[in-house]
């Protein structure tokens, strides 16, 4: 429609599998770097250790959503069922049931009792998935998307920390990859909160300081270990 507002709440499921996908990719193959390479751990080393949380941290952020958002899926499946059930056993309390919903929102009884009349001719099932359920058309849960998704970013955000951790110098390694990955977090909090049309610096910050804060951790933890062995 011409002049009309943009919105990008339809955005929000991949958006967020993606940003949690490469957030946790960046984080957590950064700080296993730091971690192996704090406990005194060579190039090799380093790089085997990347490689391989990267592999296991993408098909477990795979498989973590496709489980969740099947889960989801089901939930949302199981409730339809029954709305469905009430709506061809009771319909006239549905139809009540609804234009209540419109009343509590602010609309005169009479004519939510109009306007539920005129939806549930066209299609209740939807009207109160909608207005009852909260689910919205369109919005439905995807698992392989999440999953494929999750998997990807996750790829991504790792790729980035061991590229550094490749090309830094041996002996530069420690202090190359948290530089990397903090600069690579806050530009993924700035994509992401603009993606989603947000105010884009609170977003980067809190990446950044969340990130920072693991990878601190972990380095000291690997540190730690790599002296009392």
């Amino acid at each position: 429609m011409p002049g009309a507002e943009s919105h990008y709440v339809h955005r929000t499921a991949w958006l967020r599998a993606a940003v949690l996908g490469a957030n946790d990719g960046i984080i957590s193959t950064a700080s296993l770097i730091m971690g192996v390479a704090a406990a005194a751990g060579g190039r090799s080393e380093i790089l085997t250790a990347a490689v391989a949380g990267w592999a296991a941290g993408a098909m477990s952020m795979a498989a973590g959503e496709y489980v969740s958002v099947s889960s989801q899926a089901d939930s949302e499946a199981a409730d339809l069922a029954r709305e469905r059930r009430a709506l061809r056993e009771q319909p006239s309390k549905e139809k009540s049931e609804l234009a209540h919903i419109y009343e509590d929102r602010g609309v005169q009884p009479t004519l939510a009792r109009q306007v539920a009349d005129q939806l549930m001719a066209k299609d209740a099932l939807a009207a109160h998935a909608r207005d009852e359920l909260g689910l919205s058309e369109g919005a439905e849960p995807k698992p392989i998307q999440a999953a494929f998704t999750s998997a990807l970013a996750f790829s991504i955000g790792a790729a980035l920390p061991t590229l550094a951790a490749f090309l830094a110098p041996p002996g530069a390694i420690v202090k190359a990859v948290p530089a990397a990955a903090l600069v690579f977090l806050l530009a993924l909090g700035a994509l992401g909160a603009w993606a989603g049309g947000a105010p884009m610096m609170k977003p980067a910050l809190r990446v950044g300081f969340w990130g920072a804060l693991a990878m601190a951790v972990t380095a000291g933890i690997g540190a730690l270990i790599g002296k009392a062995v």
